[in-house]
């Protein structure tokens, strides 16, 4: 979930060279769109002589449908944590043991054991953040933690708004906006959240991935963000704040995952082991501006990552975050039927 905005999809190669090099061939990486630092894939590629593909998604079901369908070429993916069980009960991925590789020691502790993937048997963390709001102060001055900047919008942003456009997000919001939790199947909770959404799209100008350039110039004056997104915004235009709503707001991990029909195993595992170092963690993480798990990527990274408020969630509204988990297919099933109608 984080800097998911469509970009062009891009091959990094090097020439192979002789000494250094542990490994040989192609890798390719199925990803969100600008969200992987090339400084990272460079190194990578230098380290083991292997050429990276990066290939751009632009939702977890985009990216889930695709694998699916089969013939993708794709070796590795990177999907949120609400979608990892999916993969997983589907048979999608390959059971790599990264528990088992040499860095996982770099994990941090509260990381090692995840609800998605007990153990790491399947993935290793690539970054995690937040979903919440975020505002231009100079148009909006009043509290930038609630998500009544999106449902119910003030005059002077009506029409200035843009809302991301994953569907597990935006619900789960909008489903605390109302006082329930996350994955709920309350039946007038859900019309109650059916009908919010309808009205207050009227007032939002867009529904998009790529809102860091538009809202950092003006574009957008309200937003429902992925915090990095937010935050690389702000260093454009330190006008832009984001929130933290008081109603709750999301929290994710995205992760990543070999795929069962991989061409190229072997590359894959050494990405995953690779992706554990502090320093390929802090590269990432300097570039999406979002948090990661590896202990000792700080020393890799600029020293505003440590204090923005972006990153560091202010201590009266931590209790207001929840890790999003996978709804029951019944729940879905009503999700789905809410957002069909909302994107038309």
């Amino acid at each position: 979930m984080r800097l998911k905005f469509l970009a062009a999809a891009c091959g990094l190669a090097l020439a192979a060279f002789s000494g250094a090099a542990q490994a040989a061939g192609e890798l390719n990486i199925y990803n969100w769109g600008d969200y992987t630092s090339l400084d990272m894939i460079k190194k990578f590629e230098e380290k083991y002589n292997i050429k990276v593909t990066i290939t751009d998604f632009d939702s977890n079901d985009t990216a889930l449908a695709k694998i699916r369908a089969g013939g993708h070429g794709m070796d590795v993916v990177v999907p949120s944590s609400n979608f990892v069980p999916i993969w997983i009960s589907e048979g999608l991925f390959l059971e790599t043991e990264p528990f088992k590789m040499e860095n996982f020691k770099n994990i941090e502790a509260r990381w090692r054991d995840v609800p998605y993937d007990p153990g790491r048997k399947y993935t290793v963390p690539w970054l995690w953040g937040s979903t919440g709001v975020a505002a231009n102060t100079k148009v909006y001055k009043g509290d930038v933690n609630t998500s009544a900047i999106i449902f119910d919008p003030p005059p002077e942003l009506q029409g200035k708004i843009n809302v991301v456009p994953e569907m597990g997000d935006v619900m789960a919001l909008a489903i605390m906006y109302f006082g329930g939790e996350p994955c709920s199947g309350d039946k007038a909770l859900l019309k109650k959240v059916r009908d919010k959404l309808v009205e207050a799209k009227k007032h939002w100008l867009s529904m998009d991935y790529s809102s860091v350039e538009k809202l950092a110039k003006g574009d957008y004056s309200g937003s429902l963000e992925w915090n990095g997104g937010v935050f690389r915004s702000r260093l454009e235009n330190p006008d832009i704040k984001y929130g933290y709503p008081k109603e709750g707001y999301a929290l994710w991990m995205d992760n990543v995952a070999v795929l069962k029909d991989a061409k190229n195993v072997e590359n894959a595992k050494l990405f995953q082991n690779f992706l554990m170092t502090p320093e390929a963690a802090g590269l990432n993480s300097t570039f999406a501006r979002y948090a990661n798990a590896i202990t000792g990527s700080e020393a890799y990274m600029p020293e505003d990552m440590k204090t923005a408020t972006e990153i560091v969630i202010p201590k009266e509204l931590e209790d207001k975050g929840r890790f999003i988990d996978v709804c029951p297919p019944d729940v879905t099933e009503v999700y789905n039927a809410i957002w069909k109608e909302l994107l038309r």
